[in-house]
């Protein structure tokens, strides 16, 4: 499982009806899941994120976790973090899981992430065609994949 968790001051995602959520500050993460990932990825990567110190302190120092901050965070579902390049031009997607395994552990992601943060965490529509607006803060981006726990 991949994330790419991005710092912001807000984001809203939203499709082509219109604005499906938004969030102040705290943290926008980007959530790829292959056919390898597990329940246990997932528990690992939410308790990582909602632990991550990366919201500054009154010095300046990134210190603080979004828990401490009181801070929001949003997951939208993108395949494409397991997009393999080496061979071509054309990016191959082969190892992102279909629906069927990907749902139930994106959704896990969205309602641990949800306990361990103390409130809702907002998302987009798996699998739709979505636009994301965001101001990142810092700007602070952190990629984190559940086969790299060492």
């Amino acid at each position: 499982m991949r994330l790419v968790i991005q710092r912001v001051n807000k984001s809203e995602v939203s499709d082509d009806t219109g604005l499906i959520s938004s969030i102040g500050q705290g943290l926008m993460i980007l959530c790829g899941i292959e056919h390898r990932d597990s329940k246990e990825d997932v528990q690992w990567l939410a308790k990582k994120v909602a632990g991550l110190r990366i919201f500054d302190n009154e010095n300046g120092v990134m210190n603080y976790s979004l828990v401490e901050i009181g801070g929001e965070a949003m997951v939208v579902s993108q395949f494409t973090l397991h997009a393999r390049y080496k061979k071509g031009n054309r990016p191959s997607y082969i190892d992102a899981a279909p629906p069927e395994h990907a749902i139930p552990l994106y959704e896990y992601f969205v309602e641990l992430l949800t306990q361990l943060i103390g409130k809702p965490v907002a998302s987009g529509k798996f699998g739709a065609h979505m636009k994301i607006n965001l101001i990142n803060d810092g700007p602070v981006t952190i990629l984190m994949d559940s086969q790299n726990r060492m």
